[in-house]
């Protein structure tokens, strides 16, 4: 195996990688370091799973190539996330300490804009950013990208999942067309294989095969259990595991604040991780996080995009994703650094087949488990109460109060006291009346299973009851949301009555396609309907767009919802976003401002202006 000293960095920075404590490339690192290194015009392709060390396999090259005496902005990075941008440009930092006086600077959306083009005024070799933030910045005049020389897109399969392609087609135009372009992703679907076509001239390209270790490393277990019971199954998980230090992935920022509050009023460590902490809170969450202070982080997909850490023992599935990949990024947090891992997927009767097409595209196995009974789980608690009360060492301040406390139990044998502390321990199970919460499923695949009971279907009603179908030419109507947000036509007949506030029966003939949607709606309904969508975006950061057709038929319209009085969706003179809470705030005139999150399928409802609806799913929020 190589070393870092066969790899052509400089002598300088070899020693910082040494005073850092690395000793041996990972296989990216060796692979894609010589070639960084080259100098000129390289476009090189990296392909490698999460956490495999790809942020040094560009940084470390940057850090050698870029002049540290030039003053102009040299090599721009982009991110998907802020915690992806900060981590990365901490790196860079470290890996120039004691080196080079370079500096670093990390932009993204969500802090205060002035601040970062004051920083930016400064010379600043190296920008690592976040795409909307980025273009803001552009159009601000606050940055000049004309000689960047290195551009890297890193979790390119990300940024292209949450919606930002057209963000980096605006911001590639900014820079020189002898620039060398890095892309580094876990995977590499078509849109991917089209932004390298465009961008880049024959660019090498290295995959690093890690299903391997991936197989042998992580062990995948799922779980069959009503959606109303998977909080009580996942404490019981928490309960005969006091050892797990893991992420649970929750599809909404809601879901995942409501989880975390009715854990931790239960006396669970665990905290929370989403778009709508302040970056304060974030930080304090991770620092728990790191220093085992906690059992479980609850986060969102794109808020844990930036996390680093080796030592997680599980990984839990909420809800099961809709995108595969994002399962491979998610199961991929644990396993690491040789560790053993678990990735446990919670799913309900009718989401069999989604394990079964997960097994099929990986090439991984899953294990059926079951949830605990509240009888094994009884046992476990109270042996592990025993051992963890009998290696509590004695506080001081026990000793100086055991004398004022010891006549409030005198009248107590010993006996006594223990069946107390027992029942305290025990009042958490009793918060449940079900002792089996697993539910059976006779085929992962099976049709009936995949359908599921028509009652929950939705208020469907009786056909005859439902009025009749308009027609296309009169009310028909775009959406820009569709299957690949996991979208089904009961999500967008509730998603689109709750925002306008229209009758269901008033809403007929949805047609759900994979990344857009149309429906009727009743005369009595259009006046002014198109204007109730505007602004609001679901709280992944996809904005929503609807659109009246004109034409016949249900085609039409772009994935990013067309046009509306003449205005692009996210390009200039766009709409820049109006928080959350903001009640009446005035839009910006320079385009979308911000960046916006990962796109979570199922579960939409609408947000109010000024605030968000207390119903159940994915929160949207006027921009």
């Amino acid at each position: 195996m190589n070393t870092f000293e066969s790899l052509g960095l400089s002598t300088n920075l070899l020693k910082v990688i040494e005073d850092m404590g690395f000793t041996t490339p990972t296989p990216i690192q060796e692979k894609s370091i010589p070639l960084l290194l080259k100098g000129g015009k390289t476009d090189f392709i990296g392909l490698a799973q999460t956490g495999t060390g790809k942020t040094a396999a560009f940084g470390l090259p940057l850090i050698d190539l870029v002049d540290s005496d030039n003053k102009a902005t040299q090599a721009l990075i982009m991110a998907p996330t802020r915690e992806l941008g900060q981590q990365t440009a901490k790196q860079l930092v470290d890996f120039s300490s004691n080196y080079k006086q370079l500096n670093v600077e990390v932009v993204y959306g969500g802090a205060a804009i002035m601040n970062q083009i004051k920083a930016l005024k400064r010379p600043t070799q190296i920008v690592v950013a976040t795409p909307g933030r980025l273009l803001d910045l552009i159009r601000r005049k606050a940055i000049r990208l004309d000689e960047v020389k290195y551009v890297v897109l890193d979790e390119a399969d990300e940024m292209l999942n949450m919606g930002f392609k057209e963000d980096i087609d605006d911001i590639l135009s900014y820079t020189r067309e002898d620039r060398s372009t890095w892309l580094f992703s876990a995977t590499m679907p078509a849109d991917i294989r089209r932004i390298t076509k465009k961008y880049m001239t024959d660019p090498v390209e290295v995959a690093v095969n890690t299903e391997s270790k991936t197989n042998t490393d992580i062990t995948h277990q799922y779980i069959i259990t009503r959606n109303d019971d998977k909080e009580t199954a996942l404490k019981r998980f928490l309960d005969i595991a006091p050892d797990m230090k893991g992420i649970l992935f929750c599809r909404t920022k809601r879901e995942t604040q409501e989880i975390t509050d009715n854990l931790g009023q239960l006396g669970y460590e665990v905290e929370a991780l989403h778009g709508d902490l302040s970056q304060a809170q974030r930080d304090a969450a991770m620092r728990r996080f790191k220093a085992r202070n906690m059992q479980l982080l609850i986060a969102t997909d794109v808020a844990a995009r930036g996390i680093d850490v080796n030592d997680l023992t599980h990984v839990l599935h909420h809800k099961i994703p809709d995108q595969l990949e994002a399962y491979t990024h998610r199961s991929g947090r644990t396993g690491r650094a040789g560790n053993k891992g678990i990735s446990i997927v919670f799913i309900n009767n009718r989401e069999g087949r989604k394990i079964s097409d997960i097994e099929r595209k990986n090439n991984i196995t899953f294990e059926k488990i079951e949830v605990p009974k509240a009888s094994e789980l009884k046992k476990v608690r109270l042996d592990n109460w025993v051992k963890s009360t009998l290696a509590m060492s004695i506080d001081e301040e026990a000793e100086e109060n055991l004398a004022a406390l010891l006549t409030h139990f005198e009248s107590l044998t010993k006996e006594d006291l223990l069946k107390r502390m027992i029942s305290i321990e025990l009042k958490q199970l009793k918060t449940s009346a079900k002792s089996d919460l697993n539910m059976s499923s006779d085929s992962r695949g099976s049709r009936d299973n995949d359908r599921g009971d028509r009652r929950d279907r939705g208020d469907r009603g009786d056909r005859r009851d439902r009025p009749e179908r308009r027609e296309r030419e009169g009310n028909r109507y775009f959406i820009n949301l569709g299957k690949d947000d996991g979208l089904s036509k009961v999500d967008l007949l509730e998603f689109v009555s709750e925002v306008s506030g229209a009758s269901k029966s008033d809403i007929n003939d949805i047609a759900v396609q994979d990344k857009r949607s149309f429906f009727n709606v009743s005369d009595s309904q259009v006046s002014g309907f198109e204007g109730k969508f505007e602004g609001l975006e679901l709280e992944s950061g996809h904005a929503v767009r609807v659109n009246k057709e004109t034409g016949s038929g249900g085609g039409g319209g772009s994935r990013d919802g067309g046009s509306r009085g003449g205005r692009s969706s996210f390009g200039g003179g766009g709409s820049g976003r109006r928080p959350s809470g903001a009640g009446g705030g005035r839009r910006s005139s320079g385009g979308g401002s911000g960046d916006r999150g990962g796109r979570s399928g199922g579960g939409y409802s609408s947000g109010s202006r000024g605030g968000s609806s207390s119903s159940g799913g994915a929160r949207g929020r006027r921009r």
